[in-house]
């Protein structure tokens, strides 16, 4: 299964300045605000999203459908060093997740999930990274 859909919960959402969040905002469409079940921790200054089955655990983010979805998620690879190259195990792995807009529809979209351990890391409560 696949999907031309890309979740993002930290560093890449609009508006944070940094390169690879400007990189994404001009390749792809902003979809709107979604919602995935998961948690997230403080990784250093990025969050790692660590998925969850109940429903209490939520992570806010954005959902974007990326203009030429190969090369972008190609690109994202590299910067959050996982898929072929990268010494395993990888600090993050591209997975096919579901997500839930604004609207309730669900619908299959790629993120990165943190595949680190995170003992001691702090938890963002709120599922919200730019409000941490």
């Amino acid at each position: 299964m696949t999907s031309d859909r890309l979740f993002v919960y930290g560093t890449l959402m609009r508006g944070f300045d940094h390169p690879m969040a400007r990189l994404l905002a001009g390749h792809a469409d902003f979809l709107g605000d979604a919602t995935c079940r998961g948690r997230l921790v403080l990784v250093k200054h990025y969050p790692g999203l660590l998925l969850s089955d109940a429903p209490s655990d939520l992570v806010h983010g954005e959902l974007f459908h990326p203009r030429t979805p190969d090369e972008l998620l190609s690109e994202l690879d590299m910067y959050e060093a996982c898929g072929e190259g990268f010494p395993e195990p990888t600090e993050y792995l591209r997975k096919l997740i579901d997500v839930t807009r604004a609207d309730g529809a669900i619908e299959k979209a790629w993120t990165y999930i943190y595949n680190w351990p995170v003992t001691d890391m702090p938890i963002i409560e709120s599922g919200r990274f730019l409000e941490h």
